[in-house]
Parts: structure tokens; C-alpha cells; sequence
């Protein structure tokens, strides 16, 4: 008898690829229902005058980057690293990992047919957002039900991951990445841990997002994970656009704050698994002049998950719940992490 099929499906934002792809690229970004809520048409026409506007800084931001964002090939990396170590967890099965990217290729519509041409009996949805939100982890998945519904896909049994903030293995793994910028920082003084994730505008945390929620709740285990008595620590966010009044505090105040201090920080990619352009331009060129500039004693950028073996852990820990998963749990003090409607909330401890 063949051995039964699990498809995985890996989401994240993804990146463009080349300098053509910039603004087409920032077209999808900002036509996203979740990004900008104006309906149809003036959707999709403000979204072709920002991304238009935009495109030569962005083209510059890439300019760094060899003309294009690391992230699919990164990703890549993460899904044959779980590929691997699912088939090694469950022999059983016959497991293929597939990446779903929202706002380039390889898109949702590209995903669900190869998805189709693998014939699963099972399919798991897994999103690189490690902290839920209406904007990533929401999109993606809705994007995900249209495309599916489109191939074919509507009667295979279909299992969503929704969020994984205080994973104990994703929570260890980061506390491992984290334990020798602490010591090399502390050469300099007593340092400062900034657990920089990207920002949202406070209208979205406002609706019921429990993004920042959840960022906080990570950042607080890793504290506790590398177990410093006393560890100085704060989470901040960085990458604001546009005229809203975003969420706070910011990543360049937070660093203002350390010049001020003469602290010594090491910047944590708290909610970025993999390296882009948020992380390799704006973290490590960006704001590392900044601390130079403000006379900051030590500026030390801990690198995104990746593949480190922690992370990879704990995404085939949450694929093998996934597939047993029978209820929606809730998280500390019985607070939801999740959305209603989740049948699975790969949180450990439930």
C-alpha cells in the first residue's frame, strides 16, 4: 500500500527577484486587501501611485542586495531543511514541502497546481510569520483558500498553522543566536537586547491584531531562556511607512535611547526567520550607521533563524501537531492567540 501524502506548505512575503520586479513587486504589496482597505477600484489605482513612487528607493534598498531579495532562495533553504527532517520524524509518510510566497513568485496559484500534481492526502499550511497578524499570516492563508479552491484542492483535508510566538524549540534556537552577541557585547559594557520586529500602524493592533501581543510574548521568553539575571532588554519596531502613526517604540529611538545610556546593544530580527531587506539593509547598514553616528558603544545584529537546527525543530514539531491537532487551545491567563476559527494552535505546553 503507498504511503499516505503530506503536503507542506510554507508561506512568507517573498521578494523581488530583479529591478524589474521592484515595482511590480510593490504593486501586489499595496493592492493587498489587508494592507490598504479601500475597496475596488481605488485599490488597486492608489496602489499603482505608491508603488510607483516608491520603486527607485526600493531599487536602491536592492541595489545592496545584487538587484534583488535573498529570500526565496532562503526559504528554499528552510524547506528542504524541514523536508529532511519530517521524513526523518515519520518515515510513514511521504512528505513534500512547497513554498506559497504572497507577493512573488512563486505565488499562491503556482503553489496550490504543484500541490495538486503531488495528489496529497493531507495538507498542512505553515506560515514563516511566527507572530499572527491580519496583515501576514491572515492575507497569506486567505490568498492560500482562493488558489486551492481554484485547483482543486477544496476536499483535501487541510490542517492551518496560525501562530507559534513561545515555541519552546523556535525560543531556544533564537536564545542560541543570541548567547555570543551578549558575550562579545558585553566586552563593552553592560548591553542592551533590542528585539527589533517589523511595525504595523496602531489602527491595525486597534481592530484586534494580536501581533504586538505576540512579539512581546517572544521576546519576553528568549529574555527568560538566556537566563541573565537582570538582562536589559526592549522590544521596538522598525520599517515605518507612510503618514499613519505606527506602533512603537521605534527601533531609532530605541537606538537614540542607547546612545543616550552609552550602552553597548545587540539587535535580535525577533520576527524576521529569514535574511531580506529589512534585516541585511536596514538593520545591518541602516541603523548600524545610526549607532556609529550617535556614538553607541557596540552595534551587534544577531542573523534571522534560518536553518538553524532549533528552528527547524520546531516547524516539524508544529507540522506533526498540525496533523493531530483536535482544539483550539488558549495561551496564557486565557488569552487567545489565535483567531476564532483556528482548529490548531501549535503553542507548546498545549
Amino acid at each position: 500500500m503507498a504511503a499516505p501524502r503530506l503536503a507542506v506548505v510554507l508561506f512568507n512575503l517573498g521578494g523581488p527577484d530583479r529591478p524589474a520586479a521592484v515595482e511590480p513587486f510593490l504593486f501586489n504589496l499595496f493592492n493587498d486587501p489587508a494592507i490598504i482597505g479601500l475597496p475596488w477600484p481605488l485599490r488597486p489605482l492608489l496602489a499603482k501611485l505608491i508603488s510607483r513612487r516608491r520603486a527607485p528607493t526600493a531599487r536602491i534598498i536592492y541595489e545592496h542586495l545584487g538587484g534583488g531579495s535573498p529570500l526565496l532562495p532562503l526559504t528554499q533553504q528552510q524547506a528542504t531543511a524541514l523536508e529532511s527532517r519530517l521524513k526523518g520524524n515519520d518515515p510513514g509518510h511521504e512528505t513534500r514541502t512547497f513554498i506559497a510566497m504572497r507577493y512573488w513568485h512563486p505565488m499562491s496559484d503556482q503553489a496550490a497546481q504543484a500541490v495538486k500534481d503531488f495528489r496529497p492526502d493531507k495538507i498542512v499550511l505553515l506560515p514563516l510569520y511566527p507572530q499572527y497578524s491580519t496583515t501576514t499570516t491572515a492575507s497569506s492563508l486567505k490568498e492560500w483558500e482562493r488558489a486551492a479552491r481554484k485547483a482543486g484542492l477544496a476536499n483535501v483535508p487541510t490542517q492551518a498553522i496560525c501562530c507559534y510566538p513561545t515555541h519552546a524549540a523556535l525560543v531556544r534556537a533564537q536564545a542560541t543566536l543570541i548567547a555570543p552577541a551578549l558575550e562579545a557585547a558585553r566586552r563593552h559594557g553592560l548591553p542592551r537586547v533590542l528585539f527589533s520586529a517589523h511595525g504595523l500602524p496602531k489602527k491595525v493592533i486597534a481592530r484586534g491584531d494580536p501581533y504586538a501581543w505576540q512579539v512581546e510574548r517572544t521576546a519576553g521568553a528568549v529574555a527568560d531562556a538566556l537566563a541573565c539575571p537582570g538582562l536589559d532588554w526592549a522590544v521596538c519596531y522598525q520599517s515605518r511607512v507612510g503618514p499613519l502613526e505606527w506602533i512603537g517604540p521605534s527601533t531609532e529611538s530605541e537606538l537614540h535611547r542607547a546612545a543616550a545610556d552609552r550602552v553597548p546593544v545587540v539587535v535580535v530580527p525577533i520576527a524576521f526567520v529569514s535574511e531580506h531587506s529589512e534585516t541585511l539593509v536596514e538593520l545591518d547598514i541602516e541603523y548600524r550607521e545610526l549607532a556609529e553616528k550617535q556614538g553607541i558603544p557596540a552595534y551587534i545584529r544577531v542573523p534571522a533563524l534560518g536553518t538553524a537546527e532549533g528552528f527547524i525543530e520546531a516547524l516539524a514539531d508544529l507540522v506533526t501537531q498540525a496533523c493531530h491537532a483536535t482544539a483550539l487551545p488558549l495561551a496564557d491567563g486565557g488569552q487567545r492567540l489565535c483567531p476564532a476559527g483556528f482548529a490548531c494552535c501549535a503553542m507548546t505546553g498545549h
